[in-house]
């Protein structure tokens, strides 16, 4: 895994000899394939050129990681106890961080703060207790570390912690089982099941299995005043609030997450992808509505709007034939000249239909006569298969772009259908507005697409970036967009985040989100739980 970057070390984009870019390594579909629009796409939408690069630091200095600070009596009691632990400053630095910008960003330049001071790795629940416990008795902190994929500064140290700071990391925990959940989340790769519950995740096909609080039958959590858990694994219980719901999302802030529960089901006979291009965003949102109007959404379902319709495009791999090619042309000429689609304006959904094959290809028909409604063409089973499968290798983007002085990030939120429309366009707006404002110098790419639906609404996720070639401080100016960006959100109804949580990032809006009482029961819950703020992250609060 890289220290200071997204995933498999062995896993990037790069600039070849030939100056054409591709994706190294061999575990994914990508991989060791040229990638021929992708370095014009770069210049044009970013004006990053070869000629401009600033490489990441290769090696971690380990003397720039400041020495341990250790609770020696905490430090005998877990020897004690056998429990695997390190003061490694490289264990300790890859598990004092996220994947927000702000936290990858330094690493690259080989600037490290504050991190743990101990890393300990737990292998069952009895050695969660027994750490805990330790913690408690030493007036230790703990900060539970699952798959370290957050995007939400959840994993940062609080630099004004003056105690002992220990990761429990609890990856030595898992156990590959053969079933299948259908909880798929975009770091699904690197990603815990503690940290899915711990954030109140959804996945890519929570359309049919639901998001993890649709799975979840039963959770256990070690806290400083004790396990918690229910008295049994019925599916239901009437039994006042759910106690589950004080776990679920609760970030790290009462304890680890120890044992989970979850719903299972077969592995899909048959899956089936495919995808629709529509004339313009307005006709594809409309058709999503009414695809979940009628509750026929299929396992994955996903509208880009035009900036990533063109993004996606510079990712297609290099053809293999000239009949490909050729074939490729022609559905270009049929859907811009014959049926008169703008290529500026256009947009695509992509589909993954999964089941019993029957149902599948009946469901398929349903959606496809609705998407017709709507304009939208059947654009073929490549595209969608093709856009599905991108989900695990765009975060690896992100290095390329700060190889040539490109930030970027991505967020989230959850909205109302009659808001869909304004939110994307306004939020958007005020991205492009902003970086004008603050003095970046090229045009940003500022997109989003429709990623779940709901009853009631669906989840929209931006992505903005932007050439800092010129600004003095590039990290204050991308804060200060994605905080503007955050409040546009709010202001046209959307919600604080559908899925990546609140961490640090994100608290200052919590009061006006839960509300002053909301609030105060969620410091209540954490005054009686852990008194001595033990699992002392700072999160939500």
């Amino acid at each position: 895994m890289k220290w200071n970057g997204w995933g498999y070390n062995d896993s990037k984009f790069i600039y070849n000899k030939n100056g054409q870019a591709e994706f190294t390594g061999k575990r994914y579909r990508l991989s060791g394939m040229i990638i021929p629009g992708l370095r014009d796409w770069m210049e044009s939408t970013f004006g990053a050129t070869v000629q401009h690069k600033t490489p990441a630091t290769p090696v971690l200095n380990t003397s720039a990681v400041q020495p341990p600070t250790l609770n020696e009596a905490f430090v005998e009691g877990i020897k004690s106890t056998g429990i695997p632990f390190s003061h490694d400053p490289e264990d300790r630095v890859f598990r004092s961080h996220g994947h927000c910008l702000h936290e990858i960003f330094p690493l690259r330049e080989g600037k490290v703060g504050r991190v743990p001071d101990m890393v300990v790795w737990p292998k069952c629940h009895n050695d969660v207790v027994k750490t805990v416990e330790l913690a408690c008795k030493h007036n230790v902190c703990l900060i539970p570390f699952g798959g370290g994929t957050s995007v939400s500064s959840a994993l940062e140290c609080p630099p004004e912690e003056t105690r002992s700071i220990v990761s429990l990391d609890t990856s030595q925990m898992l156990n590959e089982s053969g079933y299948c959940t259908g909880h798929e989340p975009d770091s699904m790769e690197f990603s815990s099941l503690g940290g899915w519950v711990a954030t109140r995740a959804s996945g890519m096909k929570k359309n049919i299995y639901g998001n993890i609080e649709d799975l979840v039958v039963h959770i256990k959590m070690v806290t400083p005043r004790g396990v918690i858990e229910k008295s049994c694994q019925g599916p239901r219980m009437s039994t006042g609030p759910d106690v589950h719901h004080f776990i679920l999302g609760s970030e790290g802030t009462l304890g680890v997450v120890t044992e989970v529960t979850m719903k299972i089901r077969p592995v899909p006979e048959y899956q089936k992808y495919g995808s629709v291009v529509f004339p313009n965003f307005e006709q594809g949102v409309a058709c999503l509505r009414e695809v979940a109007r009628q509750r026929c959404a299929p396992a994955s379902i996903r509208l880009m709007d035009n900036e990533q319709f063109q993004f996606g495009h510079a990712l297609k791999p290099q053809v293999s034939s000239i009949f490909t090619s050729f074939l490729d042309g022609l559905k270009k000429f049929y859907i811009t000249k014959f049926k008169g689609f703008d290529p500026s304006r256009l947009c695509v959904a992509t589909l993954l239909f999964e089941g019993d094959r029957e149902k599948v290809l009946q469901h398929e028909k349903q959606v496809y006569d609705i998407a017709a409604k709507f304009g939208g063409l059947a654009a073929g089973e490549d595209n969608g298969q093709r856009g599905y499968m991108l989900t695990f290798v765009i975060a690896y983007l992100r290095d390329l772009g700060m190889d040539y002085f490109v930030i970027g990030e991505s967020f989230e939120t959850s909205v109302p259908w009659d808001r869909v429309l304004d939110i994307c366009r306004n939020v958007k707006a005020r991205i492009v507005q902003e970086c004008k404002d603050r003095g970046v110098q090229f045009q940003p790419l500022s997109t989003c697409r429709v990623t779940q639906t709901y009853d009631a609404g669906a989840c929209v996720y931006f992505y903005f970036a932007f050439n800092y070639r010129g600004l003095s401080d590039p990290l204050h100016v991308y804060a200060q967009v994605e905080h503007a960006a955050r409040e546009e959100i709010l202001a046209n109804g959307g919600s604080l985040s559908h899925h990546h949580g609140v961490g640090k990032l994100r608290k200052e809006w919590m009061r006006e989100t839960v509300s002053d009482v909301g609030l105060g029961m969620l410091k209540s819950v954490k005054d009686y739980v852990d008194p001595n703020n033990i699992f002392g992250n700072r999160n939500l609060l």
